[in-house]
């Protein structure tokens, strides 16, 4: 079931306190949003308003035997990359970024962020359909800026059909063919990233696939793999792939 609001702080914080409180929430519910007035994104990052764009919310609950809940946001980023393309098939250039973005040419179009109130973890996903936010430093884009015009309700039933999809088959424990797809949307191995992150500081290497638990692997000059668990995760350009362009095996060494 798909619910709209018109108008609401954010539809994540909505959820989460509704989680918080005891609420039970049901997979396959959504929340969302005709506008939002303290939408936001990972590390805290306002990402609000959006009248047109796509705002909303979902719940997953967590069996004591699913051991790597952050691989939901790589899920969730295939299921948005496969509902734009349902609707833009023609969309050139469109790739998700570890860990939660959708970029079409090194600019944002969607993103994703996960928010975990003891089992229960909020799925938010913003897809900018009519308009694209000003967000400084970083460079964003719009489904109708590209020349794909999609009704923000038609493009809400799609993804959540994509969505129960997908995480029907991440709770039958097929991640790793969730991964292979995931991987196969990406950008491409070789892909200059620079990471900020708690434990390295500032690198810059080439993209490198993500392994098993989703952990990013970033290829370092000296022939290095760097995992990267958390941080500002940027794109660069591209680099010679060479080694790294072959892809991971079935469930193999390599987001």
């Amino acid at each position: 079931m798909i619910s709209t609001v018109d108008q609401i702080p954010s539809t994540n914080a909505a959820l989460v306190a509704r989680a918080g409180g005891g609420d039970r929430l049901l997979e396959g519910d959504w929340l969302v949003a005709d506008r939002q007035t303290a939408g936001r994104g990972r590390a805290g990052r306002a990402w609000s308003d959006g009248a047109g764009n796509f705002m909303g919310s979902t719940a997953v609950s967590l069996a004591a035997y699913e051991t790597a809940p952050q691989t939901l946001a790589l899920v969730a980023g295939l299921s948005v990359h496969e509902a734009i393309m349902a609707h833009a098939p023609a969309l050139a250039n469109c790739a998700l970024k570890w860990p939660n973005d959708v970029l079409v040419d090194g600019a944002k179009l969607a993103g994703v962020l996960l928010e975990r109130v003891g089992n229960t973890v909020v799925v938010g996903i913003g897809v900018n359909l009519v308009q694209a936010p000003d967000v400084p430093g970083r460079a964003t884009t719009s489904l109708a800026r590209l020349g794909h015009e999609i009704a923000r309700d038609d493009f809400a039933a799609t993804l959540a059909a994509c969505w129960q999809s997908n995480l029907a088959a991440w709770h039958r424990g097929e991640w790793p063919q969730l991964r292979v797809a995931w991987e196969g949307r990406a950008l491409a191995r070789g892909t200059l990233m620079s990471v900020n992150d708690s434990t390295h500081g500032v690198v810059m290497g080439g993209f490198a696939g993500i392994d098993p638990d989703g952990v990013a692997q970033l290829r370092m000059a000296d022939g290095r793999l760097l995992a990267i668990h958390a941080g500002d995760v940027d794109f660069v350009g591209m680099i010679d792939a060479q080694e790294d362009s072959a892809g991971p095996g079935p469930a193999g060494e390599s987001a």
